[in-house]
């Protein structure tokens, strides 16, 4: 006897907005074409019987359901139980078996078919009101914005310049004519000076004569990112120069500002990364091999780079040390990670059981499988890395970086011992159906406890 659904009251015009797709490939899709369908069940054996089943009504945001349990048995959606009368919001993925057992019936996944309809629901218009983009200190809309930090206020470039000459005259610190908070740092807006020239473009009415543009470029100094000095100015022993005027309390960005180092001495048009660390600034440069981005995260760190420059520290610009950004395989580790098996900390402890149990240290495991990664003997594909075919034994990562290569390594090195060798206690649990994927493990400490939850997913999106 089998049992097979049929779907009743969509019109062969309309347009499959969902289906329901049998787990056995033996049996046909169930076109949803209409907003409210109800399927049918048709039982074979002797004679062909027909009963109602569900009821299927689409949300209004085009990307769920609302199920009706029509039978007279409870159905099961995704592990929940559904009574009849009951009913459950499905989505995207949703597992459906029209019986309380997965045995003995033919279950369904619910999708949902992409459409223009729902990709223009799902796309989010922003439009930015012009008082939003004005700024604070000239009332008009920004030109060549700059953004100060840590409070993220935004102002015309000249407009700033001419209030951080006159603050540095008069105080010891720079506060935003906004808030009023301290600044720190300034630099310029490339995504904001978009917007500014989008709204211009849409509104000419907003625009400045040509005499004020000029005059507020005249003003501008900030030409790259600028961490600014707090404190006491220090008393001169020597006459102000042109350039003092312009710079006078403001922090050279970087070392090599100030001075050549390492053969290399900034500009007036280098621009500076700031290092995700520290927060201290270096060049941004393309002349050399000195890795200052992560690949990991695309983040920059610039331990990397003034070890290369023979500068280790400096009593004016924060520099960070070479552990923060270094080679894989430069790195030792004793511990395992907090982010390891989704933080799932019985995991953790059988991982670490086992490595003892078998006679080795977290180091000699991570060092085999990072030699394996390094042969391309591993799937890279759930690797939680940027770039992640890039990445070898000497790569320059960070240290939140390398952490989750280690997630990633420990989890293969899990998957590759066979159960005899895992701690007796480990070895007796059956594997949770949505293994890795799992969100009970997060709430239930008993469920992530009994089940294993390093295995691949059998059920759910992630298959």
């Amino acid at each position: 006897m089998v049992e097979v659904g049929e779907g009743s009251g969509s019109k062969p015009s309309e347009e499959i907005w969902a289906k329901l797709v049998p787990l056995d490939s033996r049996y046909s899709d169930i076109e949803i074409r209409s907003d409210e369908i109800v399927i049918c069940s048709e039982i074979r054996s002797s004679s062909i019987e027909k009963h109602d089943w569900c009821k299927i009504s689409r949300n209004s945001d085009l990307c769920s359901a609302t199920m009706l349990n029509k039978s007279s048995n409870m159905v099961l959606v995704d592990e929940a139980v559904v009574q009849n009368g009951d009913d459950i919001v499905i989505k995207c993925g949703s597992k459906i078996f029209p019986g309380p057992d997965t045995e003995g019936c033919l279950g369904y996944r619910f999708e949902v078919m992409p459409s223009q309809e729902i990709c223009n629901k799902q796309l989010i218009t922003i439009s930015v009101d012009a008082e939003h983009a004005k700024c604070s200190i000239c009332l008009n809309i920004w030109h060549d914005v700059v953004t100060v930090a840590p409070c993220l206020h935004n102002f015309c470039n000249g407009c700033f310049s001419e209030w951080l000459k006159r603050s540095q005259e008069k105080h010891s610190s720079v506060l935003c004519p906004q808030c009023r908070a301290v600044v720190q740092f300034v630099g310029r807006n490339h995504f904001l000076r978009n917007i500014e020239e989008d709204i211009l473009e849409a509104d000419s009415s907003l625009k400045r004569s040509d005499e004020e543009v000029a005059l507020l470029d005249s003003y501008s100094l900030i030409q790259s990112n600028l961490v600014v000095r707090s404190g006491k100015k220090l008393q001169r022993k020597r006459a102000y120069s042109s350039l003092d005027e312009e710079s006078d309390g403001i922090d050279l960005p970087c070392p090599q500002c100030g001075a050549e180092l390492g053969g290399y001495h900034c500009n007036q048009n280098t621009i500076h990364l700031q290092c995700h660390a520290c927060g201290g600034m270096m060049p941004s440069r393309t002349d050399i091999s000195v890795p200052q981005h992560c690949v990991g995260c695309d983040r920059a760190f610039c331990g990397a780079y003034w070890q290369a420059q023979r500068l280790t520290r400096s009593d004016f610009h924060p520099v960070c040390s070479r552990e923060t950004f270094k080679p894989i395989s430069d790195r030792t580790i004793s511990r395992i990670p907090d982010a390891v098996h989704d933080k799932n900390r019985h995991e953790q402890d059988i991982t670490q059981r086992c490595i003892i149990q078998m006679g080795r240290t977290l180091q000699d495991v991570i060092s085999e499988w990072i030699a394996k990664l390094n042969n391309r003997e591993i799937d890279r594909t759930r690797m939680p890395l940027n770039h992640a075919e890039m990445i070898t034994s000497r790569t320059h990562v960070c240290n939140d970086c390398y952490d989750k290569l280690v997630s990633f390594l420990l989890y293969w090195f899990r998957i590759s011992v066979p159960k005899y060798l895992l701690p007796p206690d480990a070895s007796k649990r059956d594997d949770c159906w949505y293994g890795y994927s799992c969100r009970t493990q997060h709430h239930s400490d008993e469920h992530a406890r009994r089940r294993n939850h390093v295995c691949r997913p059998t059920r759910g999106a992630n298959m």
